[in-house]
């Protein structure tokens, strides 16, 4: 009995391989950013075994480039706060390197006033606005701009960096067409 529930928790903790639930295109204002929109590749989130959110990346041509307009677009599985958004943005900046503590308090502070609480089924859409900053949406409502080049280039790090700390995700993300590390 105890190899059988052994084999339970390993395919909890697994998940199944359900279908990423993420909408086929983007709302009508978020696309006009892009001038035209190609998904780039979808994966799930799961930490723990628990389904955290679903996500895709949509590009102009379908194939992603740093310094390109992308956007990267989430469908929550799970309430999670505006605080703790920004927190684990923020914890992961660290993590991935960023030092510079008056800048990530900043950073904190501003997405704590753009991001809204989020509920199951809640869409967040941020949009990477080269030289410029990040954008983002809720659905089709625009929720407000973070304009820092460094600030979006290290947000969407969080998913799209080789260090990330999501690879699956990251590679389901980049489809076949993402550029080598």
């Amino acid at each position: 009995m105890h190899k059988a529930a052994s084999c339970a928790l390993v395919l909890l903790l697994a998940g199944p391989a359900a279908a990423v639930n993420v909408p086929a295109e983007l709302p009508a204002p978020v696309c006009s950013a892009l001038e035209s929109c190609r998904m780039v590749g979808k994966g799930r989130l799961r930490w723990w075994g628990f389904h955290v959110y679903d996500a895709a990346l949509w590009s102009r041509d379908g194939r992603w480039q740093p310094d390109s307009p992308y956007v990267l677009d989430i469908v929550y599985a799970r309430r999670i706060s505006a605080a703790q958004l920004a927190a684990t943005s923020i914890d992961e900046m660290r993590r991935m390197g960023m030092k510079d503590e008056v800048r990530l308090a900043r950073w904190d502070a501003a997405m704590r006033s753009v991001f809204p609480d989020v509920q199951e089924g809640s869409r967040l859409i941020g949009v990477h606005l080269p030289r410029r900053g990040a954008l983002f949406h809720s659905g089709t409502r625009q929720l407000g701009i973070i304009e820092d080049p460094e600030f979006a280039r290290r947000f969407f790090e969080i998913w799209l960096d080789a260090r990330t700390q999501t690879p699956d995700l990251r590679a389901a993300l980049l489809g076949s067409d993402g550029p080598a590390d």
